[in-house]
């Protein structure tokens, strides 16, 4: 796609901008339309500094972190009325976000550089990647109920062990506050697609609490591109459960548990021939438990455990008939129905020693267990390991912040691994000018797969490991009402897990001398750079504008073949344009654009870049009752993400969402 093409639609963008802007010289009027709304009997509310948990295990202000760190809060979620958590994190920074056919189907995301199986991804503290493939399939988790998604970029296994090369997505239940609520919401459009579902939250007492059920029902599109030939639809099911009850204890202490369940039905196409797959479908069931125990015990001195479990079964039909879309010949689906079951259990024990005003010592202690069976032959196998870890954090002046730490894994499979991260920020406070940077290493455990998949795996395998820096500047201007940042990342892998042909190798494990071997490494290293301004007023026609806006540059090399990674494009951005005219209408146009790329190895099968475009609009009838409509692919783009898959043209939806203070 060419610059000229892309800028018309930035185009868009800057109208409503340009919009906004003039009419800031208009004179302020006090007569406004639903005046109930607009002076409602709120009381003000005072605005606190977010804070970030992933980065070191305990809060920290943003303006402290010393991580390249993103945060997506509910707030920003309803704003643009997304559906999925694949949705958001399309839009966030230094992150590849592809799914292979449209909702339901797999959907990964990979970091700077890194591949999905790289991303540890937590969900209220449970670790969610699969045992056997090492990635997790974000296809059925929806923004219900969530209250932040927390990315944190760059190596990070000294915090949280294995699958934390490339970085950590950790997504965070909503805590029910204030007074008891129910609500719910009923969304129509595109392809038949209808969504609905219920919420209560509130607190009584020392009891928080926060609930959903909802439920979604897709007739899709194809999964195989119908541009491509193919003609059969591909529906999709969801249903989705989640929970989150806190209990408030004496002497600060609290107990929070959670559970989300969540249940799809896909039907599927062969993406990779191309063809039309009729009767194949994917069934799965995931269960997410967690509970944690957070207790100060003196004053000096605190504690937090956390037990967590997540498990799901999949089973995978084949289907009966198949049409290659391009020949047209038809023939059988290879394979059998086959389910898939793995288990992943945490255990960690976190201790906090305040040392004096500027220096907090954490230390714990985590427990991982990891098991999982397929019908295909792969008996149930665990993998387990054992691990301490101790960092410290200091804090001097409120000007310098420093952190470093060091982590010791004993597996069962493979042995030992050591990781360690030091970070490092100074903050000019008569500026708001942070700069930051900092070092890690990183490892990543082969998967069930890769070690015991019968006639395949390889039980030789160690650890992948790489190391990881980056360097950053965070800059507040307008009195905090703009915030710039930038910098530069580097990362280096060894080790990497590849599938090989080696007959003399693999001849103890494979009677066809195919086997993963422990012989990659890849270098990636990039540019990154965003911004968000946020503006409120009393003025005519321009009540609220806020803008965000993120580019990351990603170079990335196979250094055994001199060629890139697939499916990595160099450039991808993004950018989102909120306003409100008036108190009840707002107005939001987010789009993203992903560089050209290759979809395999040895930089073949090529992929244009694109751009993707969404109008969003909600309309407040009252301080209960909100009306809204999207419109996503606004220009009809002709697009893929992964080579053959299919992606929606131009859809509408619209809705209408509740709530009501239970007395």
């Amino acid at each position: 796609m060419s610059f000229l093409c892309v800028w018309k639609r930035v185009l868009v963008a800057g109208v409503l901008l340009a919009l906004a802007l003039l009419s800031e010289g208009a004179p302020a009027d006090a007569a406004q339309d639903h005046m109930e709304l607009a002076q409602a009997e709120a009381e003000p509310t005072v605005k606190t500094e977010p804070v970030v948990i992933s980065a070191t295990k305990t809060p920290v202000p943003v303006s402290h972190v010393t991580s390249a760190v993103e945060v997506i809060t509910e707030e920003d979620l309803q704003k643009q009325k997304l559906r999925t958590v694949v949705d958001a994190l399309r839009l966030a920074q230094g992150l590849a976000v592809f799914s292979s056919g449209g909702p339901g189907t797999n959907a990964t995301a990979r970091i700077r550089g890194g591949s999905s199986a790289q991303t540890l991804v937590l969900i209220d503290g449970a670790i969610v990647n699969s045992p056997t493939l090492g990635g997790y399939n974000l296809a059925n988790l929806t923004v219900d109920n969530i209250e932040r998604i927390e990315i944190l970029r760059g190596a990070q296994s000294m915090l949280w062990g294995s699958d934390a090369m490339g970085g950590v997505i950790n997504i965070i239940t909503k805590k029910g506050s204030g007074t008891p609520a129910v609500g719910g919401f009923f969304e129509y459009g595109s392809f038949g697609s209808i969504r609905e579902g219920g919420q209560v939250s509130g607190k009584k007492g020392p009891v928080d609490f926060s609930m959903t059920l909802s439920r979604w029902d897709f007739t899709g599109f194809s999964a195989v591109n119908y541009r491509r030939g193919a003609a059969e639809r591909d529906a999709y099911r969801n249903w989705q459960v989640s929970s989150r009850v806190g209990i408030d204890l004496p002497t600060d202490g609290r107990v929070d548990l959670t559970f989300r369940w969540m249940n799809g039905d896909i039907h599927l196409d062969n993406i990779s021939t191309p063809s039309d797959v009729f009767g194949s479908r994917m069934r799965s069931h995931e269960f997410i438990f967690s509970g944690s125990y957070d207790q100060p015990l003196t004053a000096w001195w605190s504690q937090k455990i956390t037990l967590a479990r997540a498990q799901d079964a999949s089973l995978f039909l084949p289907g009966t008939l198949q049409r290659n879309v391009v020949t047209g010949a038809l023939s059988v689906p290879f394979g059998t129905p086959n389910e898939t079951r793995v288990l992943s259990n945490r255990i960690e024990v976190q201790e906090n020693f305040k040392i004096g005003e500027p220096l907090l010592l954490t230390a714990g202690y985590q427990l991982r267990d990891q098991q999982g069976e397929n019908d295909t032959g792969l008996a149930n196998k665990i993998i387990a390991s054992h691990a301490g870890f101790a960092q410290v954090q200091l804090e001097l002046w409120e000007r310098v912040f420093t952190t470093a730490g060091v982590r010791h894994d004993s597996y069962n499979v493979f042995g030992d691994a050591t990781t360690y991260r030091v970070t490092g920020g100074y903050l000019l406070r008569e500026t708001r000018t942070k700069v930051r940077g900092s070092y890690a290493t990183g490892f990543r455990t082969p998967t069930l797969n890769q070690l015991f998949f019968p006639n395949f795996g390889n039980p030789n395998l160690g650890p992948e490991k790489s190391q990881s820096m980056d360097v950053g500047v965070d800059q507040d201007l307008l009195g905090k009402r703009l915030r710039l940042s930038g910098g530069f990342f580097w990362n280096r892998y060894r080790d990497l897990i590849v599938t090989t042909f080696d007959p003399v190798v693999c001849a103890p494990f494979s009677t066809f001398g195919f086997c993963p071997i422990n012989i990659g490494d890849a270098s990636t290293k990039g540019w990154e750079a965003g911004f968000v301004y946020v503006y409120e007023s009393d003025r005519l026609f321009l009540k609220g504008l806020d803008l965000q806006g993120q580019y990351t540059n990603t170079l990335t090399r196979d250094l055994d073949t001199n060629r890139r990674l697939p499916r990595w494009p160099v450039d991808q951005w993004s950018v989102m344009v909120g306003y409100v005219p008036v108190a009840p209408l707002r107005v939001t146009l987010n789009g993203r654009y992903v560089g050209s790329r290759f979809n395999t190895t040895g930089d073949r099968q090529g992929m244009k870049a694109f751009d993707v475009w969404t109008l969003i609009a909600t309309y407040d009838l009252s301080k209960r009752v909100q009306i809204f409509s999207r419109v996503e692919n606004l220009f009809n783009e002709k697009y893929e993400e992964i080579l053959n898959a299919g992606t929606p043209v131009r859809s509408v939806f619209a809705g209408i969402r509740v709530s009501y203070d239970v007395k």
